[in-house]
């Protein structure tokens, strides 16, 4: 028991470290190239913003248009601190016209237009992006630029060196595989909702009680179905919504994920699917999928590419997701009949994943 004790009050930790980690934190940088002159955007998530510079004046929790008006200038210098344009060689230095507000699936964002004159003319363009660092480890910045008629999309993390031409196949595959990685690494909603089909992988029901299979055969079966299953599900719809056959509401989307997750931790400590947890797995799958597509949707598949590009994303999906499993997986097959795995694990880590699930559903349906 006092071994649970402690497990409980460190999933209660983290559970307020992580209540708001699922929600995604994105950039949006657009750089169109003309000779020696860049002309863009940059878009950051109101509540980036607040984080990054305190908009909210009054502190009164609601950020008003006059509050971002007045703190023009620190969004400028703040920009200008955390993000460099360049011609390969030298800065291009920016000039920032007026905030303006735009309206994404969400939320709001901050939307910069700039220019910046170059030195001579851009054939490479260097990007180094630093925007919410030391604030929110998951921000990822999405970047568009186009040049010479052909249009590439990518992921910034850090100093980049973008050559302007088109792009070839081998590098929109390098570039969205390593995106599908990242994705799937960084969205722990995902990940939950697939450990915690897994965690029963290792044990069989009996007489009303959870006990360890005493053979790897029905484990390492159990496993294999409730991945593949999840693979199948939501690599059918992640290619619906990528080529728009089939689009959901992000909010509803996101929202059914939550539940899914809440479903699949319940069944842990209320057993009502022991066998065939697969089919679990493929029908929420399918939802996952759309969840998957929205990362699709804010990057684009590049024109001449759309294929390819989305095959190595879901690719990247696939061996993100391997790799966890086969990282946490021969751990639980080892500690399986230990009572810490059997009661400590499964009931008060399943317990903690679908209370902070349940959050994630409420922010998700109101928020």
């Amino acid at each position: 028991m006092k071994a649970a004790a402690w497990f409980a009050a460190l999933l209660c930790l983290l559970l307020a470290a992580t209540a708001n980690a699922h929600i995604a934190s994105n950039g949006f940088l657009t750089i169109h190239v003309d000779g020696t002159r860049l002309s863009g955007s940059i878009e950051l998530a109101m509540r980036d913003a607040e984080l990054a510079v305190g908009l909210d004046s009054n502190r009164d929790g609601n950020i008003t248009w006059g509050e971002v008006r007045a703190h023009q200038r620190d969004l400028e210098l703040y920009m200008r601190s955390k993000l460099i344009v360049g011609d390969g060689t030298t800065r291009c230095p920016e000039e920032f016209a007026a905030v303006e507000v735009n309206e994404r699936v969400d939320g709001n964002y901050l939307w910069l237009p700039f220019t910046a004159a170059c030195a001579g003319q851009v054939t490479k363009l260097f990007v180094d992006y630093h925007l919410m660092q030391g604030i929110d480890p998951s921000h990822r910045g999405l970047l568009t630029v186009t040049a010479r008629g052909a249009t590439q999309t990518g992921v910034l993390n850090g100093e980049q060196v973008i050559a302007l031409e088109h792009p070839s196949a081998w590098r929109a595959f390098t570039e969205y595989l390593r995106t599908g990685v990242w994705h799937i690494w960084s969205g722990i909603d995902h990940l939950l909702f697939l450990l915690s089909l897994l965690l029963p992988a290792v044990l069989c029901r009996r007489d009303l009680r959870w006990e360890a299979v005493s053979l790897a055969k029905p484990a390492f079966v159990n496993i294999l179905e409730v991945v593949t299953a999840f693979t199948v599900a939501h690599s059918i719809t992640l290619s619906l919504a990528a080529f728009d056959v089939v689009r959901l509401p992000s909010r509803l989307t996101e929202s059914v994920i939550a539940a899914s997750i809440i479903v699949a931790a319940l069944n842990n400590i209320f057993p009502k699917v022991t066998e065939g947890r697969w089919r679990i797995a493929f029908a929420f799958g399918l939802l996952h999928g759309f969840g998957f597509a929205s990362v699709l949707a804010d990057m684009g598949l590049p024109p001449g590419a759309r294929a390819i590009s989305l095959v190595a994303f879901n690719l990247g999906v696939e061996v993100g997701q391997l790799a966890v499993v086969v990282a946490v997986m021969p751990v639980v097959y080892a500690i399986r009949a230990t009572t810490f795995y059997r009661h400590t694990v499964m009931r008060w880590g399943s317990s903690a994943v679908a209370t902070l699930a349940f959050v994630w559903l409420v922010q998700r349906a109101v928020g």
